[in-house]
Parts: C-alpha cells; structure tokens; sequence
C-alpha cells in the first residue's frame, strides 16, 4: 500500500531551522498536508524526537526515529531507526564526538530542545552543524549496529552530498535507498554515474513550515508500521 512520506524535517533543535518549526506546528503542519509518515532529521542529535513521536500519535502520523548525520568527510547522510532508543544511543555517540564549537547566536538560531506543549525544556550549546568524527563508513556501521539504516542525503546537490564529496557511493556501504531533493536534476548525475540500481526517496528537508512536503512522495510498504518503514530503506531494489 502507498502511504505520503516526508523523512527529512528539521525542527527548532537545528540552528538553521525556523523557530517555528516546534513539535505542534510539525505535526499539525504534516497533518493538513496529509503526510502518512515524516521523520525528525536534526543535525547530529535526536533530542526532539520523542515528543514528536508522541504528538504524531495523535494524529495518526507515523514518526520514523532520524537524524541527519555530517560525517568526517562532511557528508550528510540521514539515519534511521525502528526503536527510539536504538536511535538515541546512537545518536549520543554522534553527539559526543562533535568538536566543542560553541553556538553563537549572532550568527545561528538558539538549537531548542522542546516539550509537548512547545516549551522549551533546555537548549544544546555545541554547534550542531560541525561534522562528526566519524567516516560515512563508521556511520554506517554504527547505525547497523542500532538496528538502523543510513540514506546518503540529497545526492544531487553540489554540496554536503555522497557524490559531490565523494564522487561515488561506495559499493562496500551496500546502500539500497538514496534521497534527491525535490526539485533536482538527476541528468546530469546518470551522464556519469548509473543511479538505477538504488531506491529514491524524495523529502523536503525543510527548515521552515511551509516546505513541509505534500502528499505527492509515497513508499509501497504492507503496513502503517516502523518496522515496514526501516524494510523498505533497507531492501536492495528488485
């Protein structure tokens, strides 16, 4: 069955995010825009994600575990998780090994941790954005350790992705699902790069409210589940 994705929603916790972008507003926003399913991808932390699991709960939105990882290499890659917690401890190591940069608020947003009812409950004073001490390749396994699975982000994009970076996605990765962006071009990739053999999932990665995704990206998955959701990143494609 097709069920509205949209894996790729930073909330106020990412400096570059509006401040409107708080647990309520997400999901009341996915709500109107009849998402199935959306997922919380903060920059190297999960802090938000459990209260807007919750939240979705309500309105029959389901809220995949994620976070959207800079790896040594300054990659981004989202991860995603079937159990929070898997999610969270993985999450924490990502965390601790970011380098103490000190946010400023002159030049980035406070990074908010929020509540259910959008109070805030704390903040994170180290930068958010910084890449993390790991390779793609250690990210990669850390999350499989977790139960999870890595998704190279916005891979058409001429910065922070896989094949800009890179210049390749490494076969030793066994990657199955790749994100564009929703508005990219992938011709200019195929002219040098054969992209069919991987699943692709569009997302918004908005920042602000208003780009939020529509109900115009599907995956075909047997049930409204988790675990369906993490299969289906998973699975080489047929």
């Amino acid at each position: 069955m097709d069920y509205s994705i949209d894996l790729h929603i930073h909330s106020a916790l990412s400096p570059c995010a509006s401040r409107d972008m708080t647990p309520n507003n997400i999901v009341n926003m996915a709500y109107i825009k009849k998402l199935d399913i959306i997922s919380i991808t903060d920059h190297n932390t999960m802090e938000n994600v459990e209260n807007i699991m919750k939240l979705g709960e309500d309105k029959n939105i389901l809220v995949i575990p994620g976070i959207e990882v800079t790896t040594k290499e300054e990659v981004h890659v989202l991860c995603f998780f079937e159990d929070v917690k898997d999610g969270l401890k993985f999450s924490q190591r990502i965390y601790d090994s970011l380098p103490y940069i000190k946010n400023k608020g002159n030049f980035f947003k406070e990074q908010l941790i929020l509540d259910t009812k959008d109070e805030i409950v704390g903040k994170l004073d180290k930068l958010l954005i910084s890449s993390c001490s790991y390779t793609i390749d250690e990210v990669n396994k850390f999350a499989s350790l977790n139960n999870g699975v890595m998704v190279p982000a916005h891979v058409d994009r001429m910065s922070y992705s896989i094949i800009s970076t890179l210049g390749f996605i490494p076969e030793e990765l066994q990657i199955a699902t790749i994100e564009v962006s929703p508005y990219g071009d992938l011709k200019k990739l195929k002219k040098f790069m054969d992209l069919s053999r991987y699943k692709k999932i569009v997302n918004s990665d908005a920042h602000d409210l208003y780009n939020i995704s529509e109900a115009e990206n599907f995956i075909d998955i047997d049930e409204l589940a988790r675990k369906d959701v993490i299969k289906y990143l998973k699975e080489k494609k047929r």
